[in-house]
């Protein structure tokens, strides 16, 4: 198995820290917020490479962090060739172009690059492998008005996926999308199809989850403990608080 960590995005909305910086490279306590991720992978036996895919922009820094970082798992960077918010590719773009770049065809674990839990991944790949089919991360934030900012997903007694709504005004659950995915080698193929199908939904995974679901069974795993999605100033605060 491979995981691949989402790191080509531009974070505006956390500006000006990110404006020259990459978002997963800020630290949470000591430490660059991807590190917390390499770590939940390093204890996955099944994985057998780690792969970063960011942007020209920022494959510099990128490299200086990967010739510091001390890994017993091979991790490989790719660039996706873009240079700003305005030619970039999106989550499901760089998938796909991950995908297509390294040629791979056995399953694989997608992570966002700026996502801090505190739960293990054990469990949910575990999870994964008995149903064989795409997986999501889920969490239940408990508070609607919270629930507005992500992808709201309402599941089944057995926990397929039968509605999910991409930032809803009216949240009809308060449990939300992690960036955290996991796609059986069978399924890759439907990452190209649906960017030949949507030609202007790349970015927002939820998108993506949504129209997945209807094609196939979609399963979501709850994760319980703490989960920062780093994308503004205030959970960025509140995450550096916690490892302080």
């Amino acid at each position: 198995m491979k995981a691949l960590i989402l790191a080509a995005g531009y974070a505006t909305r956390l500006y000006p820290l990110t404006k020259e910086y990459p978002k997963p490279l800020l630290k949470v306590g000591k430490r660059p917020i991807i590190n917390y991720i390499i770590d939940k992978l390093q204890a996955i036996d099944d994985i057998d490479e780690i792969i970063v895919v960011t942007n020209s922009k920022f494959m510099p820094k990128f490299k200086k962090w990967r010739s510091r970082l001390h890994s017993k798992k091979p991790v490989s960077l790719i660039d996706d060739l873009t240079k700003s918010l305005d030619d970039r590719r999106g989550a499901i773009g760089d998938m796909n172009f991950a995908v297509n770049k390294k040629r791979l065809k056995g399953d694989l674990l997608v992570m966002g690059g700026d996502n801090l839990f505190g739960s293990e991944l054990n469990e949910f790949l575990s999870f994964a492998k008995v149903k064989s089919s795409p997986v999501i991360g889920v969490y239940n934030i408990k508070d609607k008005l919270e629930a507005r900012k992500y992808g709201v997903i309402r599941m089944d007694r057995v926990n397929k996926l039968i509605d999910f709504k991409e930032k809803p005004k009216n949240p009809k659950s308060t449990l939300v999308a992690m960036c955290l995915y996991y796609f059986p080698k069978g399924k890759l193929k439907l990452i190209k199809e649906y960017l030949k199908d949507k030609k202007d939904k790349y970015d927002a995974t939820g998108f993506y989850i949504d129209w997945l679901r209807k094609k196939v069974p979609v399963y979501g795993f709850v994760f319980d403990g703490f989960w920062y999605d780093i994308g503004e100033h205030k959970f960025y605060r509140e995450a550096n608080q916690r490892f302080r």
